[in-house]
């Protein structure tokens, strides 16, 4: 299945009280099930069987905890840029998803097609991870700058 016909799937099937009950999970995916019930004003059983069904559509991919940054000194972070070959984006999407240090991966408009999020534990790592998609078919080109800092 592409990537395009996965979030078609799940776009319509999301009503208001699903995406408030991602959005309460995005600030704490610990809370438990009592929590958003008591914010939705829903029973904590549509709570449970809502989240069930967001999970088992794949609407929710996973539940993970957001680190301050001060923890992750030691990672590289950059952003990389990528270009695509004509219509070859669902096929170049799929393998860039076979890669684990690509955090997160968006379109775009412009002059670019893609956007990466790259997290590695080091410069080794990353070049690998720079090599291994540059030699994706249907890659033509990319830019990728290293994070140095939040502010």
């Amino acid at each position: 299945m592409t990537f395009e016909k996965t979030v078609k799937k799940h776009v319509y099937l999301h009503d208001s009280v699903d995406r408030s009950l991602i959005a309460i999970l995005r600030t704490d995916a610990r809370a438990s099930i009592s929590k958003p019930a008591t914010l939705l004003h829903v029973s904590r059983g549509t709570v449970q069987n809502r989240l069930d069904r967001l999970i088992s559509s794949g609407a929710i991919l996973g539940f993970t905890i957001r680190a301050h940054d001060e923890l992750e000194t030691d990672l590289i972070k950059a952003i990389m840029m990528i270009e695509v070959v004509g219509k070859s984006t669902a096929q170049v999407i799929s393998k860039l998803r076979g890669i684990p240090q690509l955090e997160k991966l968006h379109t775009t408009n412009g002059a670019w097609d893609l956007v990466a999020n790259i997290k590695t534990s080091n410069l080794l790592e990353f070049d690998r991870v720079l090599r291994d998609v540059r030699t994706i078919d249907g890659v033509l080109n990319s830019e990728t700058s290293i994070l140095l800092s939040s502010i």
